[in-house]
């Protein structure tokens, strides 16, 4: 049973900004900074505030060098900044990172960034760049260049302990498509058919092309500050019910080590975050409205509702063929597209979603919606995830 908070929110996000998002090195002759500081600026335009309001950073493992961008925008009192680790996996964490520094007092007005550019490297062929050292040796043997082809070795247990089907991950990427066709900045926006879908050429079976995400450029920026604040700026606030991070050694480095449990293996290493989130927020799967799960693989989205207790463990194949993840179903899953249509920017796009679907404002709106979960990938500890609200 979840425990009901002592306090309601501290913390709001008041402002979102992003660059648009650019096929795989289409952003370029742009820098990395270039591209945070249109993010930044963006954001901080739409809170109603200046660079000058700026002292706190927050990031997630991700190649940001923190001085470069503190002189780039010419900020002149940073009292926080800090990163979480885990890649994407820790990108929902640095909301945790910047509720507990306005909660704190170690900053008033904190930017969270996120971005991406893929200019002479590829996230997708992330393993085959590591070096082959003992921890990473296991890849190269096993011929596991990119994580797609890790995690399906993952899903392929999941098909064989559980009897999920293909058609599940089909429905994802359906799904995706069937939001992202209304949505002008996806970049795949076209329909695809259950025939379609398995008629793609297979990358890493179970998977096919259609189950591994877009590969984009592009920087996005929120700004958070205090609840109290947050009521005399100009838009609606999104306040940050709650966010958690959790690290555990039966998940460990991810598919970037596949040393998993057995248990663990078969999930989307959201099972003990998800627990301590909804213990921290007093809330629980039937109070979340919108759903914006890390998607850069089809069947991570299949996992992560059994890691959420949306279904139990085993059960997210046919939850997902029922349509419950549609807009309209049970718990409408990604309403912009996600990272199969829409674009990857490491998780970032999703705070995104959130942010204007509590605000009102989505492109997809969800009726009535009221709290968004916005989970960090499956990468290394610690697991991310946090639930925003627009009600105290």
């Amino acid at each position: 049973m979840a425990r009901k908070p002592t306090a309601g929110p501290t913390a709001a996000i008041v402002g979102s900004g992003a660059t648009p998002y650019y096929f795989r090195g289409e952003s370029a002759p742009q820098t990395l900074i270039e591209l945070i500081d249109k993010a930044v600026l963006a954001a901080l335009a739409d809170a109603g505030l200046g660079i000058e309001d700026v002292d706190g950073l927050a990031f997630f493992a991700f190649g940001f060098d923190t001085g470069m961008i503190i002189e780039q925008l010419g900020l002149r009192n940073v009292t926080f900044a800090h990163c979480v680790s885990a890649f994407g996996g820790g990108m929902a964490g640095m909301l945790d990172l910047a509720e507990m520094a306005v909660e704190t007092g170690r900053a008033r007005t904190v930017v969270c960034i996120g971005a991406t550019q893929q200019i002479g490297r590829r996230v997708g062929q992330a393993l085959g760049n590591f070096a082959a050292s003992p921890d990473n040796v296991f890849h190269r043997l096993a011929g596991l260049q990119g994580p797609g082809q890790a995690l399906a070795l993952q899903a392929r247990r999941h098909c064989h302990e559980f009897g999920t089907r293909r058609e599940a991950f089909a429905e994802v990427v359906m799904a995706s498509r069937a939001a992202a066709a209304t949505r002008e900045t996806a970049f795949r926006r076209k329909p695809v058919t259950l025939d379609e879908y398995m008629a793609a050429p297979m990358l890493a079976d179970p998977m096919c092309k259609f189950d591994f995400c877009l590969e984009t450029d592009g920087a996005l920026a929120f700004v958070v500050t205090s609840a109290e604040r947050a009521r005399d700026l100009p838009h609606k606030p999104v306040y940050i019910a709650g966010a958690a991070q959790h690290g555990s050694r039966d998940w460990g480095r991810a598919f970037f080590w596949l040393g998993q449990t057995a248990e663990a293996f078969v999930s989307a290493g959201g099972m003990d975050v998800s627990r301590r989130l909804y213990e921290r927020t007093g809330m629980g799967a039937d109070d979340i409205d919108v759903a914006c799960l890390y998607d850069h693989f089809s069947p991570l989205v299949v996992m992560q509702l059994e890691d959420f207790g949306f279904c139990a463990r085993g059960e997210g194949g046919p939850f997902v063929e029922s349509g419950a993840i549609r807009l309209g179903g049970r718990i409408p899953v990604n309403p912009h597209g996600g990272h199969l249509s829409e674009a990857y920017v490491v998780g970032m796009t999703h705070i995104r979603e959130a942010v204007e679907q509590l605000r009102g404002v989505a492109v997809n709106q969800v009726s009535g919606a009221r709290t968004a979960l916005v989970t960090g990938g499956p990468a290394p500890t610690p697991m991310t995830a946090a639930i925003l609200t627009n009600a105290l």
